[in-house]
């Protein structure tokens, strides 16, 4: 399996005073989302307070059902809040998402079937208006970076669900976002495939610093790749937990089997036990 390929560049354990002192690059208050029902609403999301600064790689974990998509896509201005506030960057999602503020990948690779994958990676570019040569090499810089030279005249059909997904993420990344937002984009992969990925998309994080919002069911790919895990409760989806890991910045796949991943599993584990209580 191909590799991410990132540039070498000196690692350094991951600290606490750096983060607190970055600056806030998304802010919600008191936020709630409440859909209409014939019978009665549905209240998906409840007097959520959250503060991601830049440069942190935050993951959002909880039950199926409590809201971790609804969040995400409230911030990325895919979905409206029925009260509260958003700003990301000092503007509205809305004006954020105008600005190029972020990238998205979402679940499935939603790579278009008729279109190689170069021209799927193009496709934002060209939408954005830049000239079709710029398109291209931007386009082709990405699929490299993501392991994918050699495979621009492909369809998404001749690629298997790792590599698509790989082509979703260089989609992404095209346009430069500093905010990368990622609803579970892993979770229908078999193991290996996700565990490779996990280790390519830290690496990535590691050497640019985005910040990256991500969603997840998974506790250790939560602690694996993120600087904090929100935990959340069932619906009406509340914040039960903020964990700040103090794991380092360079996480080779073995860090699983050490006694701090473990500790910050159980943690995990203990406050979304706490969430349904």
């Amino acid at each position: 399996m191909n590799s991410i390929a990132i540039a070498d560049e000196p690692t350094r354990p991951f600290s606490r005073p750096a983060a607190v002192a970055a600056r806030p690059v998304i802010v919600v208050r008191d936020a709630n989302v409440i859909y209409p029902a014939a019978d009665r609403p549905v209240h998906a999301l409840k007097n959520i307070n959250l503060t991601i600064r830049q440069g942190e790689f935050v993951s959002l974990i909880g039950p199926s059902g409590c809201g971790k998509t609804t969040l995400l896509r409230v911030i990325a201005d895919l979905e409206p809040i029925t009260s509260g506030d958003v700003v990301v960057n000092e503007m509205s999602p809305a004006e954020a998402r105008r600005a190029g503020a972020y990238g998205y990948v979402f679940q499935a690779p939603v790579l278009l079937p008729w279109r190689t994958v170069l021209s799927n990676v193009m496709l934002p570019l060209q939408i954005q208006g830049k000239p079709p040569l710029l398109c291209e090499e931007i386009a082709r810089e990405q699929l490299a970076r993501v392991g994918l030279s050699g495979f621009e005249k492909k369809y998404p059909w001749q690629l298997s669900g790792g590599m698509q997904q790989r082509a979703s993420i260089a989609r992404a990344l095209g346009f430069s976002p500093k905010i990368l937002m990622m609803d579970e984009p892993f979770g229908a992969l078999d193991e290996l495939t996700r565990d490779n990925l996990n280790q390519q998309l830290q690496a990535l994080w590691a050497s640019e610093k985005r910040t990256v919002v991500f969603v997840t069911h998974s506790i250790s790919e939560a602690i694996y790749l993120s600087t904090r895990i929100v935990v959340m409760s069932p619906r009406p989806g509340r914040i039960v937990k903020v964990i700040e890991s103090p794991l380092p910045l360079e996480r080779p796949f073995s860090l699983r089997d050490t006694p701090e991943f473990l500790r910050l599993a159980r943690e995990v584990r203990e406050a979304l036990v706490e969430g349904h209580e």
